[in-house]
């Protein structure tokens, strides 16, 4: 029975959605219906079709009461909106239905997994959020909320740990057909862990083990965990916050970490050999990820930064997109991210120049755009010394510009937004270690309107960045001090 809570936010959305022109929002990103748009949830393939379910708050483009948003695609790339999925309408969950994840039944339903929220006066006078862990089942459609939620509260924790900082449950069922899930918490150190729950029907469920423990080294409070196996490895994808940087790996804030090693089934173990950054650039976070019918490991992740999502334009009617999705892969112990394959069937109008060498600043005929494929190969020129930096401009006119810069010598990458329209004091840069050997480097820049997302060396790292600039600056420009020879292919993209 579809509650009131819930029919008023599905018939706000449907008409809200119609006076935002289709210009206005990303061309191949999924971006919130109407309102808000915060982490994806429940990534999933069900009935023929990807689900994405997301945080979302229809009413307002900034955050509010948590409720579920619904896409569904054929390729990722292009969304159909279908009605919200779940409202924050029971005693358990009145105060946001957080972050979760979905799961087909053997029956064929599709059961969603994700956190309550409920507001609690505490001795002293404070307001604590007290979060548990929900279930509702459906169609694909509509939801029907489990009569024994919450089905994980504080009393299935272990000890010491919060039941404020408990939440966004991953769920997966192993090949025997039992169930696992993996939730985010707080620790008594106050850093985070990431703990483990089994359940035999996907109903019931049990506390087993910490599978992973921060120990204060990333961050603190780990939230969106993902743990999977990929090309003989396990992988374990945490979002963490309050993080200190380290060297270029780490930044501060909220960031994203990557744990590769080896777990044992049988006991549950898991034993981290490595850890990364998922994503080295600006506006990365809470990424999840679906395996397709064909058995590729796909993620995507909420294309914003929590520190600056507050400093926008007012008035605006959306707020919140998510990253293009990714084909992961291990390569020699690290995390690789590539475009979907099915991303290269929207390219169209093929232009390039190759072998093209150059100092100070050109532009190239038949380079510019906002919805942009481009790959560059950077080199120094033939028998030339090093160079001292290489830039491209895009996003630009007389007035705006968005770069990324390298300089061979400290092998540093770095994205640069700071002229790209922005009047307030947010972050505007970040730079990455790169691998290049004698200023050689590989990149693949991919515009859609308002994002940019640059694969380095073929996946081997990613930096993602919101760009503001309106649509009009479609310029993109080239820039080195020394001697460049750079090979460009650019295509547009079809919508």
């Amino acid at each position: 029975m579809t509650s009131q809570t819930l029919r008023e936010a599905r018939k706000y959305e449907e008409s809200s959605e119609k006076i935002i022109r289709k210009e206005d929002r990303p061309a191949f990103h999924l971006s919130a219906r109407t309102g808000w748009m915060n982490d994806p949830n429940g990534f999933s393939y069900y009935n023929g079709k990807y689900h994405m379910f997301y945080q979302y708050h229809p009413y307002d483009a900034n955050w509010g009461p948590m409720h579920w948003g619904h896409a569904v695609s054929d390729d990722l790339l292009h969304w159909e909106y279908l009605p919200a999925a779940l409202a924050p309408d029971e005693r358990y969950d009145k105060d946001g239905c957080f972050s979760g994840s979905a799961i087909e039944l053997p029956d064929g339903k599709q059961l969603l997994m994700y956190t309550g929220v409920c507001k609690e006066r505490q001795s002293d006078g404070e307001i604590r959020e007290v979060q548990t862990q929900c279930l509702a089942v459906g169609d694909g459609i509509d939801y029907e909320k489990y009569h024994n939620n919450p089905v994980l509260d504080e009393k299935d924790l272990p000890e010491g740990a919060s039941r404020y900082d408990f939440r966004d449950p991953k769920i997966w069922r192993k090949e025997d057909g039992t169930y696992c899930c993996v939730v985010g918490n707080r620790p008594a150190d106050g850093s985070g862990q990431v703990l483990l729950f089994t359940s035999q029907d996907g109903w019931e469920w049990h506390y087993k083990k910490v599978l992973a423990a921060n120990n204060d080294r990333f961050g603190k409070m780990w939230e969106c965990p993902d743990f999977f196996s990929l090309d003989g490895e396990w992988v374990l994808l945490v979002s963490p916050q309050d993080m200190l940087p380290h060297q270029f790996e780490y930044h501060n804030g909220n960031g994203t970490l990557c744990l590769i090693g080896n777990f044992d089934e049988r006991t549950d173990t898991f034993t981290e050999r490595h850890n990364q950054s998922i994503d080295y650039g600006i506006d990365f976070y809470a990424p999840q990820t679906v395996l397709t019918p064909d058995g590729r490991r796909i993620m995507i992740g909420w294309m914003q930064n929590w520190d600056t999502c507050g400093h926008r334009t007012a008035n605006i009617l959306w707020f919140g997109q998510m990253s293009l999705p990714r084909e992961l892969s291990i390569k020699n112990g690290r995390l690789y991210q590539m475009p979907i394959r099915e991303f290269d069937a929207l390219r169209c109008g093929k232009v390039a120049h190759d072998n093209i060498t150059f100092s100070d600043t050109i532009q190239l005929e038949g380079i510019k755009g906002r919805r942009v494929d481009m790959e560059l190969n950077i080199r120094p020129a033939d028998g030339r010394e090093l160079y001292q930096k290489f830039a491209i401009r895009f996003a630009q006119n007389e007035q705006y510009q968005t770069s990324l810069s390298f300089r061979p010598r400290e092998s540093i990458l770095k994205i640069d937004r700071k002229f790209s329209g922005s009047r307030k004091a947010i972050i505007h840069q970040r730079r990455s270690k790169v691998n290049s050997e004698g200023g050689v480097l590989k990149l693949r820049i991919i515009l859609d309107r308002s994002s940019v997302e640059t694969f380095v060396n073929d996946g081997e790292q990613v930096m993602s960045a919101i760009v503001y600039t309106k649509q009009a600056a479609d310029g993109i420009s080239f820039y080195a001090d020394g001697t460049v020879t750079i090979d460009v292919v650019k295509y547009d993209i079809m919508e």
